[in-house]
């Protein structure tokens, strides 16, 4: 799955992750546009190595093991300063911690059940009602028809084509995408740098370890196990989020939640290609909707922001 870097997209990064290398280096040589699809086939492609990893230790086993990893990453990295916060401060980045770790729960339990596409496409709809519901225009009820004419496609009329349960997890990380997009914000705005998201994401890795023990116990400690386990998140956590923000250092961030969109069909790609995952013309022609929804909602939001810039130019109330 990703962590988005606005409210406006679903999986992935907050503006102020750290680049371990300092600076864009020969990754920045991909350009913009490059870094962010590069960051997308890293996190679903990390997405599918998960689940060849559920065998072995379980869909919390595999979590925690991710939570973990990244945590431990990003502590290294960015050396946050634990003194100097208020009250509410801390309770924000509890919060948000609370919020990643449920995220990543109920998406590894969705793709324990359903192909990655279609599970990507169910949580991609939380950061979209977000969206939609932020931008409280009239065009806004024909992405969220498009939305749900895709969700109707990819339940078979139903659901009867996937499991049940499975699509309810999918939903379930969705609404919790959104609740992530919101706390990431509130975290970013009240610690300097990634040093909110690192402390998080400990959080979140020392809520969600207990349960991956009792899921898996011993399972976790096999070196194959932990090897994976920590592929996984660099691949789905460390990488995305030093991709993105080298992304957003060069590319407007209206630009970049909309490539951000293709989330859902990249996913579909790589259970395609690991998984074995086929998807029906139904459920390929569903994921498109959602997409289409998607960067629809994105483009009218980013255009009534213009807008608005452009009426405080002209009254001179700007800045």
């Amino acid at each position: 799955m990703t962590t988005p870097a606005s409210a406006t997209t679903p999986q992935h990064a907050t503006a102020a992750t750290p680049s371990p290398g300092g600076g864009p280096g020969r990754l920045g040589s991909l350009g913009p546009v490059g870094l962010v699809l590069a960051g997308g086939i890293s996190v679903q492609f990390g997405g599918a190595l998960a689940v060849t990893l559920m065998p072995r230790a379980g869909a919390l086993g595999v979590v925690a093991l991710r939570l973990l990893v990244a945590a431990v990453v990003l502590l290294l990295v960015c050396r946050p300063r634990l003194r100097g916060h208020s009250r509410t401060d801390w309770g924000t980045v509890v919060v948000f911690g609370i919020t990643m770790a449920a995220m990543n729960g109920l998406f590894y339990q969705a793709v324990a059940r359903i192909p990655l596409g279609p599970a990507v496409t169910l949580e991609v709809l939380g950061p979209l009602a977000l969206s939609v519901l932020a931008s409280r225009r009239a065009i806004n009820l024909v992405w969220a028809a498009l939305a749900l004419a895709g969700v109707f496609l990819l339940g078979g009329g139903g659901f009867s084509g996937l499991d049940p349960t499975g699509a309810a997890f999918g939903l379930g990380a969705g609404a919790m995408w959104a609740a992530y997009i919101v706390f990431s914000a509130r975290t970013g705005r009240r610690f300097p740098q990634a040093d909110g998201l690192a402390l998080a994401m400990a959080v979140g890795a020392v809520l969600f370890l207990p349960l991956g023990i009792a899921e898996s116990g011993a399972k976790l400690a096999d070196p194959v196990t932990l090897g994976l386990g920590a592929a996984v998140a660099l691949l789905s956590s460390v990488l995305p989020y030093t991709l993105e923000l080298l992304a957003l250092r060069r590319l407007p961030a209206s630009t970049f939640a909309i490539l951000m969109s293709l989330e859902p069909a990249i996913a579909a790609t790589a259970g395609f290609l690991i998984l074995d995952q086929a998807l029906s013309a139904m459920e390929a022609a569903a994921i498109a909707l959602v997409v289409a929804a998607s960067m629809g909602a994105v483009r009218t939001q980013v255009g009534r922001g213009r807008k608005k810039t452009a009426a405080l130019e002209s009254t001179g109330l700007e800045g």
